[in-house]
């Protein structure tokens, strides 16, 4: 019977493993995959749908940033002579003033941080832990004081240091020590501001046993106070770094001689001598170095909570 030819013709059934059915005969696992393809659906329209509402505010962006970005690029990479070269960037980068506005930009920038942390770390402590009347109020006008316009501190500057200030005779405002001044000023409730935030979430009690152990202000301050406020520090100062890096009114209108940074550097290719691809290509580097330090900024901020 195994060898007869009808036998042989007749197809043989896939075994494999029985499947439970439920009511009706369903297969269970077919009535269990359903929902599994249902919620994918449903997860796939969900994405579909916030792409959907991201267009628009990601094409304004584009319209409005990226797209005057791109067209800075662009003229910097178009001489006058016409045609698509690198020769501005080999032109600014060989020019002498390029390397002395890149020079005073970082040390200023550098400066400025780090008189604003010392400074800021201070005159925080001050508010935070030594009690005295309008301690409330104080912190207070730090938050409305980072509303202030950079000229404004800088106009108040000039009564004091300038030519018909009080001490005018010294004409010190005028001089990279002057801008230096300025921007600490400036720059100093930026790092004060996370340093409060930090010392109000700080444990008073740990001040407390420090104190009844018999640690001075000073060492508590060093071995309590600081490794909390370090990551506020580093927060706070990566800010100032960046926004040290791009100050223009403060150096504008401190009128200081001899002083050159990259954003005045711009300003005065564009505007005094009509080098716009020379203007294009200071930009696109003060934007690269923007761009670095702000990323460094996020990294230090995401790190301390901030």
């Amino acid at each position: 019977m195994a060898s007869d030819p009808v036998l042989r013709a007749v197809p043989t059934l896939p075994q494999g493993p029985p499947t439970s059915s439920g009511p009706g005969g369903t297969p269970i696992a077919l009535r269990n995959d359903c929902p599994r393809r249902e919620r994918t659906r449903r997860e796939r329209a969900r994405r579909l749908a916030r792409g959907l509402w991201a267009l628009p505010p990601v094409a304004l962006l584009a319209l409005f940033f990226l797209y005057p970005l791109a067209l800075i690029v662009q003229q910097s990479l178009r001489p006058d002579t016409g045609g698509t070269s690198f020769q501005p960037y080999v032109d600014v980068f060989a020019s002498e003033a390029f390397r002395h506005a890149l020079w005073t930009t970082v040390w200023l920038a550098l400066g400025s941080t780090a008189g604003c942390l010392v400074l800021g770390f201070l005159l925080a402590l001050v508010i935070a832990f030594v009690p005295f009347p309008g301690a409330k109020a104080v912190a207070r006008f730090v938050d409305v004081y980072l509303s202030f316009p950079s000229f404004l501190i800088t106009l108040a500057l000039l009564f004091i240091y300038g030519t018909t200030g009080i001490i005018g005779s010294f004409q010190f405002l005028t001089t990279p020590w002057g801008v230096l001044l300025a921007e600490v000023t400036y720059f100093t409730p930026f790092v004060m501001r996370p340093l409060l935030a930090a010392f109000s979430q700080l444990d008073t009690a740990q001040l407390e046993a420090a104190s009844s152990l018999g640690a001075r202000p000073p060492r508590i301050v060093r071995r309590v106070i600081l490794p909390e406020a370090l990551p506020a520090l580093a927060a706070g100062g990566s800010l100032v770094l960046v926004l040290c890096l791009n100050e223009f009114g403060i150096v504008l209108f401190t009128g200081a001689k001899g002083v050159t940074t990259l954003p005045m550097l711009v300003y005065s290719k564009a505007i005094l001598e009509s080098d716009y691809p020379g203007a294009c290509v200071v930009a696109v580097v003060n934007v690269v170095i923007s761009v670095g330090l702000y990323g460094l900024y996020r990294v230090v901020s995401r790190r301390a909570g901030a």
